[in-house]
């Protein structure tokens, strides 16, 4: 999952090495933290945050079937 992730986002953004996506797990409660450098933030986001939303989606969706809350926290 982290390397789906990760793939995603450096498929957005323009300085591939400064993404690092970390992965916290807690009872039932998964956080992926997502850095990117400070210029490729809004590409990450996106307008009104839908690359963000669809990001999210896409997480959400892989862990639907182990029903575990997932928060994805984007950074600089």
């Amino acid at each position: 999952m982290v390397e789906l992730v990760e793939y995603l986002v450096k498929q957005l953004v323009v300085n591939e090495d400064a993404v690092s996506v970390k992965v916290d797990e807690h009872d039932d409660e998964v956080t992926v933290h997502i850095t990117v450098s400070s210029e490729d933030m809004g590409k990450v986001i996106g307008k009104n945050g839908r690359v963000a939303s669809s990001i999210r989606t896409i997480v959400r969706s892989i862990f639907a079937k182990n029903r575990k809350k997932i928060y994805l926290k984007f950074g600089e």
